[in-house]
């Protein structure tokens, strides 16, 4: 009985990325909580009927306006994230002679279980920086290095 508390307190935690909550995301205003209605929270209080389209146009600007904001929030969190794991990233240079594995491209005929590299491999020939030659411990040249 602890799933709906999870949820909601995943849609009402802002998104790191966005900087907003999926709920303000998805219906375009904060989330009003049951306390609020049974105590008369300031923003319950201030509610009128009789306002209502005008805050309604208001409300639609605004989502226009937070989902720009969320645009470049997410693109400078993103970046960041970019910059960080480029960080960490190490070159690999590869010499003839060197065995190495080859990442699988294809998903066709594989299943969550299978390996993702294939080898292992002997480097013939370096055809530029990151990009080689390749032929299998038996001497065929490997068709897509």
């Amino acid at each position: 009985m602890e799933l709906p508390a999870v949820l909601w307190s995943l849609r009402m935690t802002p998104s790191r990325a966005t900087g907003y909550t999926s709920f303000f995301m998805v219906y375009g205003s904060k989330a009003v909580l049951p306390t609020d209605l049974d105590y008369g929270a300031p923003r319950v209080r201030a509610y009128n009927e009789q306002g209502v389209e005008a805050s309604l146009e208001d409300a639609m600007d605004q989502l226009d306006e937070a989902r720009d904001v969320t645009f470049l929030h997410s693109t400078k969190y993103q970046q960041a994230l970019h910059r960080y794991h480029e960080r960490r990233l190490r070159g690999w240079a590869f010499n003839v002679g060197d065995l190495v594995l080859h990442l699988v491209q294809s998903n066709k005929n594989r299943h969550k279980l299978s390996p993702l590299w294939e080898g292992p491999y002997i480097v013939m020939e370096v055809l530029r920086p990151g990009t080689y030659k390749l032929k299998t411990i038996d001497g065929r040249v490997f068709a897509n290095a």
